[in-house]
């Protein structure tokens, strides 16, 4: 419930003061998003295998989101920065898509 009610806050505080993204940290925002999004998937599925810890979660999320930006800002600065975004999203998919397999068949038995 805590969760809800910060996703909430969260976006409600998003829709009055209408934050800006710095334009440097533009490009790499899509790659922080999915990353943030495998962070997610897997905590519902270590939630529907009770094995969820709320600490594992906020590392792997602040780690997951720290580690894709600086993987692509690395990137840039030796000028692959649209290949490694297309490797990290790659990656970041079939760990999303995977854990989403798994919940799906948590879920329906299947």
């Amino acid at each position: 419930m805590l969760a809800i009610i910060g996703l909430v806050t969260g976006v409600v505080l998003a829709v009055v003061f209408r934050p800006e993204l710095p334009f440097w940290l533009q490009p790499y925002l899509p790659i922080m998003i999915v990353a943030a999004l495998d962070a997610l998937v897997g905590a519902a599925r270590a939630s529907l295998e009770h094995t969820f810890s709320d600490k594992v979660f906020a590392v792997s999320f602040i780690s997951n989101v720290a580690i894709a930006a600086v993987i692509v800002w690395l990137g840039d600065l030796i000028g692959v920065g649209s290949q490694l975004s297309t490797a990290v999203l790659v990656v970041l998919g079939i760990r999303i898509f995977t854990n989403a397999a798994v919940i799906r068949r948590l879920v329906l038995h299947a």
